[in-house]
């Protein structure tokens, strides 16, 4: 059990890092921008950035949540075949609608970073 704890610290520890990281270089693109005039008059530094965040809170928070449902749902699809081996197709239906989140997630992302 203290492995486990252990090993999601560590996990948590480095996406948040990768999470930092991401904000500070989408800042250092924004000035970068804004310093070279490539920033339009109805763009403004503020709207790029909270885009950006946008969309970094889009497709992690639905990669989180796709990543808690495809533990739950899997666990159980896992117990219900084992039990009856004709459910696999039933059960992969509801593992397959689960990761569908963190695809819906990285559309909204990719719509709010392009847009």
């Amino acid at each position: 059990m203290k492995r486990m704890l252990v090993a999601s610290l560590i996990i948590t520890t480095l996406s948040l890092a990768v999470a930092i990281a991401s904000i500070v270089q989408a800042y250092n693109q924004i000035s970068t921008e804004a310093a070279e005039g490539e920033i339009t008059e109805g763009e403004s530094i503020m709207k790029i950035g909270l885009s950006r965040i946008g969309s970094g809170l889009a497709i992690g928070l639905a990669g989180l949540g796709a990543g808690i449902g495809l533990g739950t749902a899997s666990a159980a699809a896992i117990g219900a075949v084992t039990e009856k081996p004709e459910m696999f197709g039933r059960t992969m239906i509801y593992v397959v609608f689960t990761e569908a989140i963190a695809i819906y997630g990285l559309v909204i992302a990719l719509l709010l970073w392009l847009g």
